[in-house]
């Protein structure tokens, strides 16, 4: 009856667990710097790494919901910040970044002050600025 007892107590703590809150408590460390490894176009085999990208960046993830992304191009440095939530769906962890301002260096489809990025399953991060024909953006931390 003891060990029925324990059992019972030691699933209703594991199914009390929600989604969100496995997001939040991600075991990926998320938190922390993504820095740009590699840009693809739309032509096969048209991947670039290490200097010879157009640019070069990162995002720094705070645990406080906050970020900021970094671009070097030209050798102008360009730095930009705001929010993110993260989400579960059945493909994955993505994310949703709101800028505080408009800037050219937010990579979305839609033109506006969003950008949306999914970890992979092998623990880089992916833009999803290529589904409109943007380049093919992968960070590792």
């Amino acid at each position: 009856m003891k060990n029925l007892v324990i059992l019972v107590a030691f699933l209703s703590v594991f199914s009390s667990c929600s989604k969100d809150d496995a997001v939040t408590m991600d075991s990926t460390g998320y938190y922390g710097k993504w820095t740009l490894v590699s840009m693809s176009g739309s032509i096969p085999n048209s991947e670039t790494t290490g200097a010879a990208m157009e640019w070069q960046e990162f995002y720094i993830f705070n645990t406080n919901g906050t970020f900021t992304k970094s671009r070097e191009r030209n050798s102008v440095k360009t730095s930009i910040s705001g929010t993110y939530t993260t989400a579960t769906q059945s493909d994955g962890i993505f994310f949703e970044l709101t800028y505080t301002n408009d800037n050219e260096i937010i990579g979305s489809c839609y033109g506006n002050q969003k950008e949306q990025l999914y970890l992979t399953a092998n623990n880089s991060l992916s833009s999803t600025w290529s589904y409109c024909d943007g380049p093919g953006l992968v960070y590792k931390k």
